[in-house]
């Protein structure tokens, strides 16, 4: 890629970049240019004088293939590297490889279906591409390490994504207007706010994801922000009470690690990191796959934005892509939120286009798209590095887009305002989306064995119930705040008639979700404590009892750090509730 970006190597076909490193069993990107492939014409033959490049030379060193020397472009030299070696040139298809002089042969290597050829040469790297509005996207290939541009998180994120645990990821687009051509757009001076959010989450078993948009006129609370100054000092910006969501990027030097406080303020999810980019994203992504196809329900025209379609459907790239975005004025009734809906069917369809054939197989578009998304994208302290990227790319592409949901915080209109320009929570429906987010509970119908497996969990709610003087359980803090066992202990006997029950203190560990175990003897107990705390049959551990103060056999309540007090139900919702708009990436839908 570096040495077809400077017009060097017009005559490398990439797929012979992409080798196997015996190490890892991945396959990589080489930068050495490989001979010209048949029916390619080269802009440029070397001169006669000019000296062919050298072979590559090999040697074995301690059981590992190393390279003596890097291929050449024609007419140039490039010194050797100390210490670090490039792989050996790819043999052609159909050619045997012969042993070393006094070696045996190598067997011949597991013959690789096309399919998973594919998975491999992309690396895995199609990942949740874009935000809207002003865009974010990322692709990885290691050489583009020097293009991503990474911002400190503040202490505002979990430290980084897991690989055994879900993933949240808080995509940040900005109104900045900086690049080329993007003052045209007005707000030339604008410090760059939170136009465009969406929390990503996605599923502990990556079966699902849900992304979650976030209205820019939203009317929140910006918490205190410890930000990091260019000259590494910490400064703390105030927050501010019931101002627009939007403001807690770019206000008063707001950073997007104050972004990322608010959002957990308002859903009570922690992003594992984010990524911040600006309207150029959009452009380049979108020219780079060649253009992304839209439906439009009727003509739309939006002088503000640029925007002129006329009903039906249409191939969108750079300038036009962004104009389709950013357009509210001709959809919908011309606010916020029906962009935002635009901006999620303009997702669903980046989404097909980057898994479909026609990119995963081009080896142009896959090097175009590393390079415009390494280009547009700036994230986290946390993710700056390619093998970060990569393996959360990796993550990322397991998933179907049948199983992206993508839906919007449920708002309605602020009360307290005569000319409707914000919005507030639904307190109705709002907290039990990111309930949802927050357990893990899918938005959309995943795999029958899922189906089953809730099915067996549910029913270790069924069943008799033991009357609440039987039930007897020692309670541990294991997460929740200071003084939850002893609330619990006196709720429990003092409202609930629980009277064999003990504060039995910290536990060992600290707990994410609370839970309750115990032997099986004991199971008609436990469906009685469930049904008293609100314990969904996921909380109910099967095991073992143990012995409480008085000697006798008791079950262990653990209360984490999900617990909100005495007698608030700990079950989490099983479907989104009614009235929330959602639609999945797989299925085509029309501006209107």
């Amino acid at each position: 890629m570096d040495a077809q970006g400077r017009g060097r190597a017009d005559d490398v076909d990439p797929a012979d970049q992409w080798v196997l490193n015996p190490n890892t069993g991945e396959y990589e990107l080489r930068l050495g240019a490989s001979a010209p492939q048949p029916g390619v014409p080269s802009p440029r033959r070397p001169r006669p004088s000019e000296a062919a490049p050298p072979a590559r030379g090999r040697r074995e060193a301690g059981g590992r293939t190393e390279t003596a020397g890097r291929a050449q472009a024609p007419g140039r030299s490039r010194p050797e590297t100390p210490g670090r070696a490039a792989p050996s040139q790819r043999r052609r298809r159909g050619a045997p490889e012969e042993p070393l002089p006094g070696r045996r042969g190598r067997r011949p290597a597991k013959k690789v279906s096309k399919s998973k050829k594919v998975l491999l040469w992309t690396g895995g790297t199609m990942a949740f591409v874009l935000v809207a509005g002003a865009g974010a996207g990322y692709f990885y290939i290691e050489h583009l390490n020097d293009n991503i541009a990474s911002v400190s998180d503040d202490g505002a994120s979990t430290g980084g994504f897991s690989k055994d645990k879900a993933i949240n990821i808080l995509l940040i687009g900005t109104d900045k207007r900086t690049g080329k051509g993007n003052a045209n757009y007005g707000d030339a001076g604008s410090v760059g706010h939170a136009d465009t959010t969406i929390l990503l989450h996605v599923s502990k078993d990556r079966s699902n994801a849900t992304a979650l948009s976030i209205p820019r006129d939203l009317i929140t609370d910006v918490p205190d922000c410890p930000t990091t100054q260019a000259d590494g000092t910490q400064k703390i910006i105030p927050g501010t009470q019931q101002v627009r969501f939007n403001t807690s990027l770019g206000q008063d030097g707001r950073t997007p690690s104050c972004t990322a406080r608010t959002v957990t303020e308002l859903t009570g999810v922690k992003p594992d990191n984010f990524m911040v980019a600006d309207f150029n994203a959009v452009k380049t992504l979108t020219s780079a796959v060649g253009g992304v196809e839209v439906c439009v329900g009727k003509d739309l025209d939006d002088p503000d934005s640029h925007l002129k379609l006329s009903k039906g459907m249409h191939t969108i790239e750079g300038e036009q892509a962004l104009a389709f975005v950013r357009t509210r004025h001709a959809v919908g009734f011309g606010g916020d939120l029906s962009r935002i809906g635009l901006q999620q069917q303009f997702l669903s369809a980046l989404m097909r286009k980057l898994k479909s054939n026609d990119t995963l197989t081009s080896p142009s578009k896959m090097l175009d798209l590393a390079e415009a998304g390494t280009k547009a994208l700036t994230v986290d302290s946390q993710l700056d590095s390619i093998g970060k990227l990569k393996d959360l790319g990796l993550e990322l592409g397991k998933l179907n887009t049948k199983n992206l949901t993508f839906t919007t915080v449920p708002v309605i209109d602020n009360p307290t305002e005569k000319v409707k320009a914000t919005v507030v929570l639904n307190e109705s429906t709002a907290p039990q989306v990111f309930d949802m987010i927050r357990n893990d509970v899918s938005f959309t119908a995943v795999k029958e064995q899922k189906k089953k497996e809730a099915a067996a969990v549910a029913a270790r709610l069924k069943g008799t119930k033991a009357p609440a003087s039987d039930v007897r359980v020692r309670i541990l803090n294991g997460g929740a705040v200071a003084g939850s066992a002893q609330e619990t202990l006196s709720w429990l006997q003092n409202e609930e008639g629980v009277t064999k029950s003990e504060n039995a203190g910290n536990a060992p560990a600290s707990l994410a979700k609370t839970t309750l175990e115990y032997a099986p003897d004991q199971a008609d107990q436990a469906r009685r404590l469930a049904d008293l705390m609100g314990l969904s049959g996921s909380a109910m551990k099967p095991g073992k009892s143990v012995t409480n103060d008085q000697g006798l056999p008791a079950m262990t309540l653990t209360l984490g750090k999900d617990f909100e007090g005495a007698g608030v139900s700990l079950t989490a919702p099983t479907k989104a509730p009614e009235g929330v708009q959602k639609s999945t990436a797989d299925k085509v839908e029309c501006a209107k």
